[in-house]
């Protein structure tokens, strides 16, 4: 299936209405909302594009409340002792986010991840359709079972573009049955919506913290200094910002 990628992932995310439209929203019910998408802009571009770092720090005495980055979340993947939290904010439809899973996160959990140095969270900023918040839920759902990252990288692998049907609710029952979870219970979490709320609270979040797309990043340093990451930088600029910070703790 040919990839096809359109406007809305690279259009600014606080535009939408994002809470009344989570308020609104069946999960896994045949009703699709209707997400009008404003207009890109040449900012839009330049907070989207993988050539541009665009890299902002903190210092401790400026952080944000930690819950901001650490609730509303994903389980942690790696070692919760891991002195670098790297947090993400992505929409599983998001062409960006699809290319920094495949091209850059493989290099940073094998050399970062697996290695104890970082552990990861995933948190979800859902901007470009129903599908989005289908997917969203969907991972959640699995987390009952101890898939969250299971589902998280399914649902990345059977990416083909942005509205466009691949995580409907009915390949997203796909998913769930390849993954061996238990039929019933997925289907009883995602028709309850019991995690609706989760994902309303992480877009809250995303917007606190001046979010307009996906993907975006946070590196928390052991000292909780906080390095924003716009768009899907390449693995060096993750490398140069993991080992700046390590390099604190010696």
């Amino acid at each position: 299936m040919p990839l096809n990628t359109h406007g809305p992932s690279l259009v600014i995310g606080a535009v939408i209405a994002i809470t009344s439209v989570l308020s609104a929203a069946i999960v896994f019910g045949p009703d699709f909302i209707d997400f009008k998408q404003p207009a890109k802009t040449k900012e839009d571009l330049n907070y989207m594009s993988p050539k541009i770092p665009n890299t902002s720090e903190k210092s401790q005495s400026d952080t944000y409340a930690m819950s901001l980055f650490t609730g509303n979340a994903s389980p942690v993947l790696g070692s919760d002792n891991a002195p670098i939290t790297l947090v993400e904010f992505g929409d599983y439809q998001c062409f960006y986010c699809n290319r920094f899973f495949h091209t850059t996160e493989p290099d940073i959990e094998k050399n970062y991840v697996d290695t104890g140095k970082v552990k990861m969270i995933f948190k979800d900023f859902t901007i470009i359709g129903q599908d989005s918040i289908n997917a969203a839920h969907a991972a959640h759902c699995a987390q009952e079972a101890g898939k969250f990252w299971e589902f998280h990288d399914i649902l990345y692998n059977n990416w083909t573009g942005e509205n466009n049907g691949w995580a409907s609710p009915s390949n997203i029952s796909g998913f769930a049955k390849q993954l061996g979870l238990d039929e019933e219970d997925f289907s009883s979490c995602m028709s309850e919506a019991k995690y609706l709320s989760v994902i309303k609270a992480s877009n809250s979040d995303a917007k606190t913290l001046g979010l307009t797309g996906t993907p975006g990043f946070f590196v928390i340093g052991p000292d909780n200094s906080i390095t924003k990451l716009s768009g899907a930088q390449p693995y060096e600029v993750f490398e140069e910002i993991f080992n700046s910070k390590l390099e604190k703790t010696k």
